[in-house]
């Protein structure tokens, strides 16, 4: 029983670093409603520079933070604004053009090889790491030091991407051109600087998870495809566009991923996530806490 609750804990502390990962994606769809096939090799660009920012400065891994969050803000602002706003705008009158997925794929294929070209394809991770192994012992229970922080990083970005949509005009600006982009235009709103700030954030939350990802996991050029996957999984369960539901959807199979396997093989547990996936899918499109407006 004891080893039970050891593994959800820590089966909810490496599930809330997925919703990290799959909360930029989820913002980006919530306002371009188009699917970001790129983000996880925006999340692999922030683990190498976040890896990077460590390893010449010797600074401690989470104040990476302050360099990795808004260079990645500016990455995908202007990366919005030179390669996919020349597509929304030949496609004005689609509601959601199917081209912009196309060019994300394109990305996605790019940054993954010149990453290659450039660094290799040697696995590295942070060999002066003050986190390393890191472990909280409660008891007879051992919790993942670097797991805890990376919790608690995402529970503060959620809460500070919550009030900005809620409380400052640019958020309100944003939720308004999700509802309805000509209404928005109408009323005086710029849609594609919208765009550029809404894929900004959703890059900028990518750089945060590299960040909280880099003390504990190996850091190689194809490494975003394995949380792009995850990451499609959780939004579909949270809620495509739900802050709220990739925070819960990435728990979920943080808690099947961790507990799964005292039960039953690793195999199997990646089933049970695909199951789930598919349920949710069949049986609720919009997920656990999708709504028409999330916002």
């Amino acid at each position: 029983m004891l080893y039970i609750i050891e593994d959800s804990i820590n089966g909810i502390l490496m599930g809330s670093i997925y919703g990290l990962t799959a909360m930029g994606l989820t913002i980006i769809f919530g306002v371009l409603k188009v699917v970001n096939f790129a983000h996880g090799s925006m999340l692999m660009v922030g683990m190498y520079l976040a890896y990077w920012t460590v390893t010449l400065s010797g600074i401690h891994p989470y104040l990476a933070i302050v360099l990795v969050a808004p260079a990645m803000f500016f990455f995908g602002y202007y990366l919005q604004n030179i390669v996919i706003k020349p597509i929304f705008i030949a496609e004005k009158n689609v509601r959601e053009p199917l081209t912009v997925i196309i060019v994300t794929t394109g990305i996605w294929y790019i940054l993954d090889n010149m990453t290659l070209l450039i660094f290799g394809p040697q696995y590295r991770s942070l060999s002066d790491n003050p986190l390393s192994g890191q472990m909280l012992e409660i008891g007879q229970m051992f919790i993942s030091v670097p797991k805890l922080y990376g919790c608690i990083t995402a529970l503060i970005t959620a809460l500070g991407i919550y009030w900005f949509f809620q409380k400052t005009d640019m958020g309100r600006a944003i939720r308004a051109t999700s509802m309805d982009r000509e209404a928005a235009s109408l009323m005086g709103i710029n849609q594609y600087k919208i765009y550029n700030v809404a894929f900004g954030i959703g890059a900028a939350t990518a750089g945060i998870a590299a960040v909280t990802l880099v003390p504990f996991y190996n850091i190689f050029p194809t490494v975003g495809v394995l949380f792009d996957i995850k990451g499609f999984i959780i939004v579909v369960l949270g809620g495509l566009g739900s802050i709220g539901g990739a925070l819960v959807g990435g728990i979920i199979i943080g808690l099947i991923e961790s507990v799964g396997p005292q039960f039953m093989t690793a195999t199997w547990t990646e089933a049970i996530v695909y199951g789930l996936f598919l349920v949710v899918l069949f049986v609720k499109p919009s997920g656990l806490f999708g709504q028409k407006h999330d916002w």
